[in-house]
């Protein structure tokens, strides 16, 4: 939750300088309002042990601010942070704020730095530092997450900082960018973000690879021996095997009239 807030301040930023970017009671708010949806983004943010009543509170204030603005986002919940009581009250309180479940995720973290430089026979390992790799990079999430590719690139396209902050790297088949990873330093760890593989290659190993080479790249500059990353249903089985251990189930929640909007 911490390094989502963190990470998330510079990547909101990035995008737009009026965004909203604030730190209420319990609520952390990195919202661009741009069309790549997860930077727009509320995470709760008091620590473990919210009970049922705070809970309720906090979601019903997390969906007002969602409502407030033109782009979709999500709410992010961290599952460890909830009491007993909150946990047997999730579901309804969600319900009643007027939010709907999109996907689960899971954190996870390790202290695993330094990471080899990888070596995979079929991939090349490019760091990104133009415009044209940015926009590849795009295109990769946009392909991977079902996203439109105007969306993903209204995220990264242009950007000084995932060109000179952030540890991107593309990995090429044959010349052709079929999976990428990145990291940055976030509150003294290395965070990794928008990890991505091309459906068409997928189950060999590239997404994998990529984000050794990110991790790599980024620790040996950073100097830090801890990593930390939220992981898709579909990565989940990846992290481990670098030295990732899950530490928190976590949800990603929507508005419910765009989830119905969508159906």
């Amino acid at each position: 939750m911490q390094q989502l807030a963190t990470a998330w301040r510079a990547m909101v930023l990035d995008r737009d300088s009026d965004a909203d970017v604030r730190d209420l009671p319990g609520i952390a708010v990195r919202w661009a309002d741009c069309r790549f949806v997860f930077w727009n983004a509320i995470t709760l943010t008091q620590e473990a042990g919210v009970d049922a009543a705070t809970l309720e509170k906090r979601l019903g204030q997390a969906a007002d601010i969602m409502r407030s603005k033109r782009q979709p986002g999500f709410l992010w919940l961290f599952e460890d942070l909830l009491a007993a009581d909150a946990h047997t009250a999730l579901e309804e309180a969600v319900d009643r704020a007027g939010l709907a479940h999109a996907f689960p995720g899971t954190g996870m973290a390790g202290d695993l730095l330094p990471v080899p430089d990888p070596h995979h026979p079929e991939l090349v390992f490019e760091r990104v530092v133009t415009d044209e790799q940015l926009l590849a990079y795009a295109d990769l999430n946009a392909r991977a997450y079902g996203f439109p590719p105007e969306d993903c690139r209204d995220g990264i396209a242009g950007s000084a900082l995932w060109k000179e902050g952030v540890y991107a790297c593309l990995a090429l088949r044959d010349g052709d960018p079929v999976a990428c990873a990145a990291t940055v330093e976030a509150a003294g760890r290395l965070f990794v973000v928008l990890v991505a593989t091309d459906p068409d290659w997928q189950r060999r190993g590239y997404g994998e690879a990529v984000t050794r080479k990110a991790l790599h790249e980024g620790g040996r500059a950073a100097g830090l021996s801890r990593a930390t990353l939220h992981a898709t249903v579909a990565g989940a089985p990846v992290y481990p095997r670098i030295g990732f251990e899950p530490n928190s189930p976590m949800h990603f929640y929507r508005l419910k009239a765009e989830r119905e909007a969508r159906q």
